[in-house]
């Protein structure tokens, strides 16, 4: 299983997470410590189900810096390609849990480690031995990760290697909403694979992201596959020949923090297993409703990495339903 390795390039950092939903940051008396950052959590998420995966990104030399690294290297990732500042903080997050389990997010990054990764400083080899390469649109906001970013996926793309991308939209990022849309969208036409939520959609075309064409607009020739993901109820897919969707799972919902993630890694290691899944509608819909599963138990638990399931938890909840 040499070829199925899936690197994902970007961001880890910590998020605070409150001990109790529902009350703003200010108000909250008391928050729980969670690593996070998607494409390190769509690590987590293949690792967790039995994949193969590595991280590519940056930290600083502090406490909680050598946390993610350990806590990668706990969940069986691979970390030849994670790199230590030595001058800069890890990033932190504190997320405002609302009632439904929805977040907001404010963030601790001036600059933080991640931003701060070089070109220089990637391991191409490891990046040249994946099979998928997945990444987010967070790094490419600002400069030197913004060029570490750019080369890393050239470098994937000159290698034959799948491109996955998942914007991630984070706002408060971004100098302001316009920037976050033309940055995200000036990788777009790269990608082989893009997963979006319903949120994004109406962020990136500012059209009803239940409309079909608001959704093909942002359909581009290189794309083997767009997914759009839609909460509990499941997801959209368009491919070249065929389009669909896939119901979700309804559960009690904690915390959203890393659904999507869950989602995606369990994606990412079905396609890795069988290209085919771009052809193959009945296996396309199987890997997606497996996923939606995936999603749907991470909801359950606060935090992100320590709330992915594992495949037995996945396939349960999919008999529980088929029952």
């Amino acid at each position: 299983m040499a070829d199925s390795l899936i690197v994902a390039f970007g961001e880890m950092l910590i998020d605070f997470v409150p001990d109790t939903s529902g009350v703003s940051l200010a108000e909250s008396t008391g928050f729980l410590k969670a690593p996070g950052g998607a494409p390190a959590n769509v690590a987590c998420a293949i690792t967790k189900l039995g994949g193969k995966s590595a991280f590519v990104g940056k930290v600083g030399d502090d406490e909680f810096g050598h946390m993610l690294i350990n806590i990668l290297k706990t969940n069986g990732v691979n970390t030849e390609g994670v790199c230590v500042d030595t001058h800069a903080r890890t990033a932190l997050a504190f997320v405002t849990l609302r009632k439904d389990g929805e977040r907001e997010f404010m963030f601790y990054r001036n600059p933080s480690a991640d931003m701060l990764l070089k070109d220089s400083e990637l391991n191409m080899d490891l990046i040249k031995k994946a099979k998928i390469f997945h990444y987010g649109s967070i790094s490419l906001i600002s400069e030197p990760c913004k060029s570490a970013h750019m080369a890393a996926m050239k470098a994937a793309k000159d290698a034959g290697i799948l491109l996955s991308y998942d914007p991630n939209v984070r706002l408060p990022l971004w100098p302001s909403a316009d920037a976050a849309r033309d940055g995200i969208k000036s990788i777009w036409n790269q990608a082989d694979f893009i997963k979006v939520s319903d949120d994004e959609v109406q962020f990136l075309t500012q059209g009803d992201p239940n409309k079909e064409e608001v959704v093909l607009s942002l359909w581009h020739d290189n794309l083997k596959l767009l997914i759009v993901t839609d909460g509990e109820k499941g997801c959209r897919y368009f491919t070249k020949k065929f389009k669909g969707n896939v119901t979700g799972f309804a559960v009690k919902t904690v915390d959203t923090t890393g659904a999507g993630d869950a989602f995606v890694g369990s994606f990412l290691l079905s396609m890795a297993k069988d290209m085919s899944i771009f052809e193959d509608e009945a296996k396309l819909k199987e890997a997606l409703s497996f996923a939606n599963a995936c999603g749907a138990i991470c909801t359950t638990q606060k935090g992100a990495i320590p709330a992915l399931p594992a495949e037995s938890d996945a396939l349960e909840l999919i008999k529980s339903v088929a029952k």
